[in-house]
């Protein structure tokens, strides 16, 4: 299981590396990845303070640090 959290991981910190602040929406639906993993990868990136979560209302944004 901790293989297939890594590899969501990796895949939304691509997508914020190549494309900039994104909604948790935004983000599963273009990494193709599914709602659960989304946010198990993103769990893993807060644990290594990798990512930046914001909240405007309902909408979460995503970012690097």
């Amino acid at each position: 299981m901790s293989e297939i959290i890594g590899e969501a991981a990796g895949k939304i910190w691509q997508y914020l590396d190549s494309n900039g602040e994104a909604s948790v929406n935004k983000v599963t639906t273009e990494t193709g990845l599914n709602k659960n993993d989304v946010q198990r990868g993103i769990g893993w990136l807060a644990k290594e303070n990798k990512i930046n979560i914001m909240t405007n209302g309902r909408v979460e944004t995503l970012s690097l640090k």
